[in-house]
């Protein structure tokens, strides 16, 4: 432990250990994740900023207490306690965030309360990174350590010293007098009255792609600065609504007046990215590529696949209101927003209005990741969890983390879609080739293990859907359905091509319909097309709401896909990919340039119309969230 020192040099030198972790801890978050990231200074100064703000945010008492002039040895203690405490917090969250972003692609923010409110097996899994990652843990007592040896102690004179006591006091009341208009100014982001707060978003300033956005911030800034903030607001790119409806409209209008009562079947597959499919990736590896899915190749080649397919967001909370209600995630997942109490619908409630029998499954405990109230909410008239499945089967298949193992669960969906009324429409979610990537004993060297933990669960959940549709093709409704087939998001990579910005969003979107033959389609395809689509083939005439477009009835040159990621919007068309942050054009790539290395910005001529068109989009998007305008007149 250091001698006691001056008392202002004491609270810079303790102020300096603080500055010193959390760029500490940006390094260790880029080692963490340096397939997916790049380091550069200006992402040192960008942190440099964000991080001033995180520790006035956090330390401002401590600074305080330290200028305080009492020399009493107990309370220079509470002093230093709370000083390690509330840094030992920060480093924590820090670390702690570098594993799970490679899940998310972003820091986390405090929705992340909201989407595991309903889970149970949270300390399970905490124990689990705690074993994976013990290294983590070992480098937090490290720093730990270090701050305890290193916090310098304000040296104060005693009272009974009375002059040296008074100088003391003044140089306090300076220190106070300085620290104040510091500490508002490091938290705001700067001195001049033009700088508001800065928020999550400004980190794109130093970051030469979005991805790099999350090493720019840190964890505790992010949650600090989403506490109870208003998550949508408004643009005013259009004044006129008339104009912006003829860019773009979530209203959807059919020319068809027949509805073709066909059954449903929408398989969510849990982290099921394009990555991992054979079949759809013929160019890989020189050509060379296997991937770990047999059984959906062979799906693939009787189905309806996309050249480009994306996901419209990184969480499985996001694929939830993506694919099934055509909402994609803008700025934070749609249900962990007061948008999710808005009236709003989705295929299921579609459907349910024109006779269909609807059901959801998911394999987790009953109210896990909010699903089922969602499900509700959208029009699901009869929900399965691991509470029916027990129920009916009288066993225990859990796979000791988040639910049954996909291959029992799958065939008790057969099960149960046997003993339904048609038409029906339902939708699975899948649980196995989740973290912390595990499957059955009965299973083990079954699958190739690849380079990722991953990849043998993606070979188990394959397998199950293999099961899956070789159990359901001896039913008597099989020939009278229309299968859907998408993961909710990407997961784990080793391919550079799926770790760009937009990399990151390709997931499968597969349609398979029994009665059509199979082909792969030159467009442009996206989780919120599924809805409508599916409308569209089966010849559903009402107005309705959705964000996305039927791919089957919309030409190649007019399909489009958008995301959200770290502050920038990305939208895909004309075989380009423009990223848009809110106010400008912040860089524009070709849809083929894989690795998104050449910049196009201002050398293309759609541009502006790419730019005219995601501003509709996002302006129609906050206006229907903030004024309850999600459902047709």
């Amino acid at each position: 432990m250091k001698k006691p020192g001056i008392p202002q040099l004491a609270v810079l030198s303790n102020l300096f250990l603080v500055y010193l972790v959390y760029q500490i801890a940006r390094l260790e978050y880029f080692f963490e994740n340096t397939e997916y990231l790049s380091y550069s200074f200006d992402i040192f100064k960008g942190g440099l900023l964000f991080d001033t703000s995180a520790i006035f945010y956090t330390n401002s008492l401590c600074i305080l207490l330290m200028l305080i002039p009492v020399a009493n040895k107990g309370y220079q203690q509470v002093c230093k306690w709370l000083f390690l405490v509330i840094n030992g917090v920060a480093l924590a969250v820090n670390l702690a965030d570098s594993v799970y972003f490679q899940y998310t692609m972003r820091r986390t923010t405090t929705t992340v309360f909201g989407e595991f409110s309903n889970e149970n097996n949270l300390g399970s899994i905490i124990g689990t990174e705690f074993l994976n990652h013990f290294y983590l843990v070992l480098f937090f007592c490290v720093l730990m350590y270090a701050l305890w040896r290193l916090y310098m102690i304000p040296k104060y004179e005693s009272a009974r010293n009375r002059s040296a006591f008074r100088k003391q006091c003044f140089g306090s009341l300076a220190g106070l007098v300085l620290f104040i208009p510091l500490c508002i100014a490091g938290i705001r982001g700067g001195f001049t009255t033009a700088v508001r707060p800065i928020t999550v978003s400004n980190a794109n300033q130093y970051a030469k792609r979005p991805t790099d956005a999350a090493l720019v911030l840190n964890t505790p800034f992010s949650l600090i600065r989403t506490i109870g903030k208003s998550v949508f607001v408004v643009p005013s790119y259009f004044s006129d609504e008339q104009e912006m409806e003829s860019v773009y409209t979530p209203i959807h209008k059919s020319k068809v007046d027949t509805l073709t009562k066909k059954n449903v079947v929408v398989l969510i597959v849990e982290s099921f990215g394009r990555e991992y499919i054979g079949a759809l990736n013929h160019d890989l590896e020189g050509g060379n590529y296997k991937g770990y899915t047999p059984c959906v190749d062979s799906l693939i080649a009787r189905s309806t696949t996309y050249k480009y397919s994306f996901c419209n967001g990184r969480k499985s909370i996001d694929g939830m209101p993506s694919i099934l209600s055509s909402i994609p995630m803008f700025l934070e997942p749609f249900f962990l927003t007061p948008a999710s109490m808005n009236d709003y619908t989705g295929l299921a409630g579609i459907l349910s209005a024109e006779g269909y029998e609807t059901a959801f499954f998911h394999g987790a405990q009953n109210g896990s990741m909010g699903f089922q109230a969602f499900a509700q909410k959208t029009g699901f008239k009869h929900y399965y969890g691991r509470t029916e499945y027990e129920s009916a089967k009288g066993k225990d298949d859990f796979d000791g983390t988040w639910a049954i193992w996909d291959e029992p669960f799958m065939q008790y969906y057969v099960e149960e879609m046997s003993k339904m009324k048609e038409p029906f429409m339902t939708a699975l979610f899948t649980a196995s080739s989740h973290h912390p990537f595990v499957i059955p004993e009965q299973y083990y060297g079954k699958f190739p293990k690849g380079t990722l933990p991953i990849h043998q669960c993606i070979g188990y959940t394959d397998m199950s859907i293999g099961h899956f549709f070789e159990s359901a093709s001896k039913q008597p409704w099989f020939n009278n359905t229309i299968f859907v087939l998408t993961s909710d998001h990407t997961n784990q990579s080793d391919h550079v091509e799926f770790q760009s910005d937009i990399g990151g969003f390709c997931s499968p979107i597969i349609i398979f319909d029994p009665s059509t033959e199979g082909k792969m389609e030159d467009k442009i395809a996206q989780q919120i097309d599924i809805l409508p689509t599916v409308l569209g083939m089966l010849g559903y005439s009402k107005t309705y709401f959705g964000f996305g477009i039927d791919l089957m009835n919309t030409p190649r040159e007019e399909t489009w896909a958008v995301n959200y990621l770290n502050g920038v919007y990305q939208y895909v068309k004309y075989d380009y990919v423009l990223q848009f942050d809110g106010q400008k054009v912040t860089a524009v790539y070709s849809l083929d340039d894989r690795l998104m290395k050449n910049d196009l910005k201002g050398k293309v001529k759609e541009q502006a119309q790419m730019e005219r068109e995601l501003k509709a989009i996002i302006q129609q998007y906050m206006e229907r969230m903030t004024q309850n305008r999600m459902m047709p007149k």
